[in-house]
């Protein structure tokens, strides 16, 4: 099983539909706070539609408590960020990965960017900065879990 992991996001139809995709393939979805707005169903249900009560969502206080949870669990940290060179579909994802978006604003700052294991970006066309977190995400577990047989 790999698990997505949201670092302090700041919008909540993003956020909704990483839960409805969390729902839909089985994935955990974790979101490290603050984030920028309350989760609350009103917040989340358009993105998130009738998914929400189906995904399996871990809040953690804060970056400290996350990285508490992870060690604890052996988990590894995959950053997804355009500050990497590697791309994501050369990378052998293993089960129990962590694959963290940063904020949509402002990306990861350096401290969790050192913390991780793998840095890993989605090649994209010359001149463009960033595709949508929610996208980035999809794509990300979508080939994580082709690697590992996690399709139904």
């Amino acid at each position: 099983m790999i698990h997505l992991a949201l670092y302090q996001p700041d919008i909540p139809q993003n956020t909704g539909t990483l839960l409805r995709l969390g729902a839909c393939l089985s994935v955990p979805v974790h979101i490290v706070h603050p984030a920028s707005f309350a989760l609350t169903d009103r917040n989340l249900k358009r993105a998130g539609m009738d998914y929400l009560d189906r995904a399996a969502l871990t809040e953690h206080r804060d970056w400290a408590a996350f990285q508490a949870w992870r060690r604890e669990h052996g988990h590894r940290l995959v950053a997804l960020t355009t500050e990497a060179a590697a791309a994501y579909t050369g990378f052998a994802f293993r089960p129990g990965d962590v694959l963290l978006l940063g904020r949509e604003s402002a990306g990861l700052p350096d401290d969790v960017h050192a913390a991780a294991d793998a840095r890993l970006t989605i090649p994209q066309t010359a001149g463009t900065r960033s595709l949508n977190v929610a996208i980035a995400g999809g794509m990300a577990v979508g080939e994580a879990l082709r690697q590992l047989g996690g399709f139904a």
